[in-house]
């Protein structure tokens, strides 16, 4: 790396450099950070060129803590638009990169602005990473070791560019290396249910995706669905949020796609309808519930669940010795309620005629919100009337007097199992 240093240059200069590299294709992406304005839940700006009816735009992603908000201006007025966030300072670091440089710019405490470019050079290969005289191929293991890992997704797919998660050069953006490999994984797994599910052979697909944000996932396996294995897949983003839902549908509007669609609704007052695939990932506490409440009822081949917040059942829990040293600790009982709550989930998952897993989602390191309950709905039956003794037995020895799920698999109409007695 070459590095140029220069300090001041001045705000107006760097909109000026900004707007040229956009109107001669250089700009490739940017973000500006430290942002300390008036807006209390604003995070960060993420930058990026877009093409829109054959002209260049610039596309700014305003991210906020619970909401992202997308505008886009046609390049000639892209400098008058960022002004206005860098003239009060609002935000004090940026990067910008572009061609085969980056520029960061940052605003002192004193008000000093700051620049420096830096180009990349051409990197330097280690002896070991030197070709081999007369073309030699590397050994096995090295071919191993560099050999790119496998992605169920490839980076160059339109919606990861209209998301944001790479570049209009379809690089990934640094910030999203971790939501890309969140994406992934959900698709490995989801993958792996589908070839073990009755569903393995299927052509045509209804899928509903509830509290589905941004749509990250569910773009993600409708494009999958259709665009790798060729399943006709009707992908339903059910969001509360009424300004995330008019940004996924508009990015569907631009792309073009059919059989995604995104509406706004709560889990808690859908009405059930015919599904194959139920998808609820982070639905907060009974929201979760409800959710697998209505892959049940819709008859639901494969139930995917990523739990977020355990409220209900944590008031109700006894302490039965010999655990009263433990759950003593707030701590542990919030960690045992956790865990006591997603297992009769899994255990009522299986007495409607499911495999149920508990298992790691992503890495600890990625995210905490990281377990997932997975239902692949069984062929024949299985172990029903054992599964609804072992909740019985587990609400008996915490003293659980009520689950939300239970309760609403319990209704009129959801093909209940009358509960045993347990001794």
């Amino acid at each position: 790396m070459t590095s140029d240093s220069q300090a001041g240059p001045g705000i107006e200069r760097l909109l000026a450099n900004f707007q040229r590299w956009l109107l001669e294709g250089q700009f490739q992406r940017g973000s500006f950070s430290k942002y300390r304005g008036d807006e209390p839940s604003l995070q960060r700006m993420n930058l990026r060129p877009v093409q829109i009816k054959g002209r260049p735009h610039l596309q700014i992603v305003f991210r906020h803590a619970t909401r992202d908000v997308t505008k886009n201006h046609p390049a000639e007025q892209a400098a008058a638009a960022l002004r206005p966030w860098l003239g009060s300072g609002a935000f004090r670091h940026a990067v910008l990169h572009h061609g085969t440089a980056r520029t960061e710019w940052m605003v002192t405490e004193r008000g000093q602005v700051h620049a420096r470019t830096v180009s990349a050079a051409p990197p330097q290969l280690s002896p070991a990473q030197q070709p081999h005289p007369g073309g030699e191929a590397p050994s096995s293991a090295k071919a191993a070791h560099n050999r790119a890992k496998h992605r169920y997704l490839s980076i160059d797919r339109p919606f990861l560019v209209e998301l944001g998660v790479t570049t209009a050069e379809h690089a990934l953006v640094p910030s999203m290396a971790r939501k890309w490999k969140q994406i992934n994984k959900f698709i490995e797994v989801f993958a792996h249910a589908l070839k073990t599910s009755t569903l393995a052979s299927a052509t045509h697909l209804e899928i509903v995706d509830f509290g589905c944000g941004k749509g990250y996932l569910t773009f993600a396996i409708h494009d999958w669905l259709r665009h790798t294995c060729g399943i006709d897949a009707v992908v339903t983003g059910v969001e509360l949020r009424a300004d995330l839902v008019a940004l996924c549908n508009a990015a569907v509007d631009r792309l073009g796609l059919h059989g995604l669609h995104f509406i706004q609704g709560d889990v808690r007052h859908w009405q059930p309808r015919q599904l194959d695939v139920m998808i609820a990932l982070h639905a907060c506490d009974t929201a979760t519930d409800h959710a697998i409440d209505l892959g049940v009822r819709g008859g639901a081949a494969i139930v995917l669940c990523s739990p977020c917040c355990h409220k209900q059942i944590r008031p109700q829990l006894l302490q039965p010795h010999p655990m009263r040293p433990v759950l003593r600790h707030g701590v542990h009982l919030g960690q045992e309620a956790e865990m006591l709550t997603d297992s009769l989930r899994a255990l009522l998952l299986e007495s409607r005629g499911y495999e149920a897993q508990v298992f790691e989602f992503v890495s600890l390191e990625h995210t905490n919100k990281n377990k997932m309950i997975l239902g692949v709905r069984r062929p024949q039956a299985g172990n029903e009337a054992q599964a609804l003794q072992q909740v019985a037995a587990l609400k008996a020895y915490y003293g659980v007097k009520e689950h939300c799920l239970e309760t609403l698999l319990s209704a009129p109409g959801s093909g209940s199992v009358a509960k045993p007695d347990v001794n």
